[in-house]
Order: structure tokens, then C-alpha cells, then sequence
């Protein structure tokens, strides 16, 4: 899949690999910092190509000393295996959505909030602003280091295999599957939902056999893990924007020396807007090549799934529990919630 960069991004991109470059030259030799990043996504999303992408530029940047590994697609385990591997320190880095990361950082499910987006540059503005900043601060008090850029894979859609969804009525009892979060379980108990929490690895064959009849994703993960084959509708909700977090156990980051901490995080943060453009214009695309492969697409009113969640007291459930800071960093790009 091709990427098509501005040539005021291809000067930046090339602007920051002179800097790495020169920061650390040196004659080529064997790597002295090997970094293991595992994630859940398809070796072929713009997630995963770009992060196979860092490790190139890293490469070049360094003249070899750092040497980063890409294991995609599940490859070390689920996103829960992976989290408890990075956290114990037997992995070094880690590609991680956000609602997974809610497990053990609460305040991370904070821009997974219903509806709480009206586009990918609002959400853009809260991340890379104040709610980044504060979420960035929890995430270090459990011994991981992020990133200062999230990467995303877009809004989410609900797909299903026996009707389209048009109302919240519609999820009334509805067997859906969600990730093991704490958020999307809330979200759609609150709209009627029977959620039940599968990971990205047991999805699928969850799916062909009915242990849930839908479930919810963006459009390019819908696509690379072939939900057509097993979903029929897809109903275009956006009700919840995915982020991803770069994450490096804090022991492991602490014990590089500043100038490769310097590049390792330069390198990820100026390939950041590269991978969002494309995962934003990859998402945008789909709707033609997923009818084509038999999907149905329609196009709900949002407004009265977020009323669902207003009567349901979601909103104020959820203040409560990350709290009015927080809260109220995320009300200045989304507006008043609830």
C-alpha cells in the first residue's frame, strides 16, 4: 500500500533523520540496543507497515546501533500477554490501543468516550493537548514510558451478521463483541447491548460461530481481518475513536542512553502524523471495496445513541471515575458530555 506524504512532510521527515543522523554518527557495527515491539494489528494496516517503517529509519539513523523488532498480527501473544510481558519487562516496547490499556491506566480510556469526537482532528487536538499531557503523566506511574504521540487506527463501526443497526433499540440483547475493556463493555451495556469481551486474536472464529453476532471496529481493521467473510451489515456509528500507544518498559527505557532515548522517540513521533493520514485516508476508502465483498452499509443518526447514554448516565459514571481534571481537559475540544 502506497503512502503519498506533502513535500513540506517529506522535508520534515528528512529534516529529522539529518538531526538522528548527526546525533549519533558513527562507523555501522552491530546493534547495541535490540527493542522487541509486539502489537495486535495485521502485518498489512498502515499501523503496522509504519511501525516496520521506524525500525528502518531507526536503522539508518543510528548506523545500526539499534536495532527494533516488529511482531505484529499477535505474534507474542494476546494485547493482554503482551501488556504483562512489557510490564515485566520481557518485552521491550509495545504498539497498545488505548481501551486496552484502560485495564491498568484508567484515565487511557479517556479519548474512548462515546460520541465524544465529532472528527479524527478533534481528536488529534485532545491527544497531542492537555488530555494527552495528563494521560501521559498516569501512564508513567505504572513503570512504562509512552511515547509523545499517539498513533490510531480510527473511529469505530458496528458490524453484524443478522440485521443492521439504526437505533439503540436495535442493540437491545444483541451478542456483541468488544475488546477486554472496561469502557466498551460500559458503553454498550448502557445501550442495550449483551457485550462479552473477546481479544483481537479469538475475534474471528468468535464471530463464525456465533458466539457473538457483531461487532465493532474501524473500517481498516474490519477490512484486514476479513469481517466480511463473517459479518454481513455494517452500520456506520463512529462511535468511538482508537488510538494507539507506544509504550517501552520504563526499566528498559531508563537504561538507554539519552542520545538513543532521544532517537528511538523522534523516530516514533515523526513517523506519528505519516501513519494517521493514511490509517484516516485507508478508513475513507473501504466503503466501496467492503460492498464489494458483501457488506451492507447504513448510515445511523448518532444522536440518539449518545441521548442513550445521557439517560443511561454513562457520561456521568464515567466523570466520576476519571475525574473532573481529566474530564474537563477532554470537554475543551468535545464540549459538554452528558
Amino acid at each position: 500500500m502506497a503512502t503519498f506524504i506533502s513535500r513540506k512532510q517529506f522535508v520534515a521527515g528528512a529534516a529529522t533523520a539529518v538531526g538522528l543522523t548527526a546525533l549519533l554518527r558513527r562507523p555501522a557495527m552491530a546493534a547495541q540496543y535490540t527493542l522487541k515491539l509486539g502489537h495486535d494489528v495485521p502485518a498489512d494496516h498502515p499501523l503496522s507497515t509504519h511501525l516496520v517503517a521506524v525500525a528502518a529509519k531507526l536503522k539508518s539513523a543510528t548506523d545500526g546501533q539499534v536495532d527494533l523488532q516488529v511482531f505484529p498480527n499477535n505474534q507474542l501473544g494476546n494485547d493482554n500477554h503482551m501488556l504483562a510481558q512489557l510490564r515485566s519487562g520481557a518485552l521491550q516496547m509495545m504498539a497498545i490501543g488505548d481501551n486496552i490499556l484502560a485495564e491498568i491506566v484508567p484515565p487511557a480510556a479517556i479519548d474512548n468516550i462515546g460520541f465524544a469526537f465529532k472528527d479524527a482532528n478533534t481528536a488529534y487536538a485532545a491527544v497531542d493537548g492537555a488530555v494527552g499531557t495528563l494521560v501521559r503523566t498516569d501512564i508513567e506511574k505504572v513503570g512504562l514510558h509512552p511515547m509523545a504521540k499517539m498513533w490510531e487506527l480510527g473511529f469505530r463501526q458496528i458490524t453484524t451478521s443478522t440485521k443492521p443497526v439504526n437505533t439503540p433499540a436495535d442493540l437491545r440483547g444483541f451478542k456483541m463483541r468488544v475488546p477486554p475493556s472496561p469502557i466498551s463493555m460500559s458503553m454498550f451495556k448502557d445501550l442495550g447491548a449483551a457485550p462479552m469481551t473477546l481479544n483481537a486474536a479469538e475475534m474471528y472464529t468468535g464471530l463464525q460461530t456465533h458466539l457473538a453476532d457483531g461487532q465493532e471496529n474501524p473500517l481498516g481493521t474490519i477490512e484486514a481481518n476479513k469481517m466480511y467473510e463473517v459479518q454481513k451489515y455494517c452500520s456506520m456509528t463512529s462511535h468511538m475513536w482508537v488510538g494507539y500507544w507506544i509504550l517501552a518498559n520504563g526499566t528498559a527505557w531508563n537504561g538507554l542512553p539519552p542520545k538513543v532515548q532521544d532517537a528511538v522517540a523522534n523516530a516514533f513521533d515523526a513517523e506519528a502524523p505519516l501513519e494517521r493520514a493514511e490509517v484516516e485516508a485507508l478508513n475513507n476508502s473501504l466503503v466501496s471495496r467492503l460492498e464489494s465483498q458483501g457488506m451492507i452499509f447504513n448510515y445511523p443518526d448518532r444522536a440518539p445513541f449518545r441521548q442513550a447514554l445521557v439517560q443511561s448516565g454513562f457520561y456521568k459514571q464515567w466523570q466520576a471515575t476519571l475525574g473532573p481534571e481529566l474530564w474537563g481537559a477532554l470537554e475543551k475540544y468535545s464540549g459538554p458530555l452528558g
